[in-house]
């Protein structure tokens, strides 16, 4: 395992803190480009598997046969912040699908965001499964079991039909046997996969440039469910969200995950990318995004600037006052 150093954050000109990790960039060819640390290294994409995971539902007819709107379909891939726009497209959902909010395996929660969130505390409102940020992900798990004919009990185990065909078409897609993918549990407590940083980029690089998939019904399927994606960016996350951030770039298909996990592709420039912060912090994505697209010369500096908003490099007090600063260390390797 091989972690480098890839922000610093310094006050009063002490170092006060460093992030390490690895990152991962490939070509159309599927060979590594760019390399900062291990490549090879075993990650989990965690939430951003979410993407590989909603394939099925866009495989089958689930989508026009219950009439979901394009900002319901975005949902189940989204990792959602339970705003007001978020709750009232899961509930429209959940009228027009053949499922019960109990059925969601996910457990009750309260919104990711702090704002929806207290709101509905003031008021005096218990969790839902619904406010959960993976409900989305497991109402369209639920109808593509009972679309497929599969058991809808335990599809959150990893030798239900549904999830040996997640694997399947993860394993195509990252270019990695099914043998030699690991599996954990998630948070919301369906499998989660862990393979090679390496492969993991190249798995966005055909989400994002999908026409470098050999089977044509999963190419149309990613192709439609990406393009929704970029067209209801807020729905995969909120704004002021990295994921949100990327996905106003029609160029970029992106996702993160827990524990620091975060990966994008680049249509024009047919590239993958994946990234893991050591210990864990979604703080730094955007500074090492930014960075990453700056190193290679991304042409959309509009982006950037986004990102570069979202974080900035000055670290200032509860007043308001500077007092340090964030700073990117890391060089792309060019190999």
């Amino acid at each position: 395992m091989d972690f480098e150093v890839l922000v610093q954050e310094k006050r009063a000109e002490l170092l006060e803190n460093v992030h390490i990790g690895m990152i991962c960039g490939v070509n159309e060819q599927f060979e590594t480009k760019y390399q900062v640390g291990d490549t090879e290294h075993y990650t989990f994409f965690r939430s951003a598997s979410k993407p590989i995971q909603a394939l099925p539902a866009f495989l089958s007819d689930i989508i026009t046969k219950y009439g979901l709107t394009e900002e319901e379909a975005t949902l189940l891939t989204a990792s959602h912040r339970g705003e007001e726009y978020h709750i009232a497209a899961l509930e429209s959902m959940l009228k027009k699908l053949p499922i019960k909010e109990e059925e969601l395996f996910c457990p009750p929660s309260y919104p990711l965001n702090s704002n929806p969130r207290d709101a509905m505390l003031r008021k005096g409102l218990e969790k839902r499964r619904l406010y959960h940020n993976c409900a989305g992900k497991h109402m369209g798990f639920l109808t593509v079991c009972r679309e497929m004919g599969f058991p809808t009990e335990g599809y959150w185990k990893i030798h239900h039909p549904l999830q040996q065909q997640i694997l399947t078409i993860l394993s195509e897609l990252s270019n990695i046997p099914i043998s030699d993918i690991k599996v954990g549990t998630d948070g919301c407590g369906v499998p989660v996969f862990a393979i090679p940083l390496k492969n993991m980029a190249i798995t966005y690089l055909k989400l994002s440039s999908p026409e470098l998939i050999d089977n044509s019904d999963l190419k149309r399927a990613v192709k439609r469910m990406t393009g929704l994606m970029n067209k209801h960016p807020r729905i995969v996350a909120s704004e002021k969200f990295i994921c949100t951030t990327l996905l106003e770039d029609s160029n970029i298909v992106a996702k993160g995950g827990a524990q620091g996990v975060y990966c994008f592709g680049l249509k024009k420039e047919k590239l993958g990318f994946a990234l893991k912060v050591a210990n864990g912090s979604e703080d730094v994505w955007p500074n090492i995004i930014a960075s990453i697209l700056e190193q290679i010369n991304y042409s959309n500096s509009d982006t950037i600037n986004r990102l570069r908003e979202l974080k900035p490099a000055i670290i200032k007090n509860d007043g308001g006052v500077e007092v340090g600063s964030i700073r990117e260390v890391f060089t792309l390797s060019l190999i």
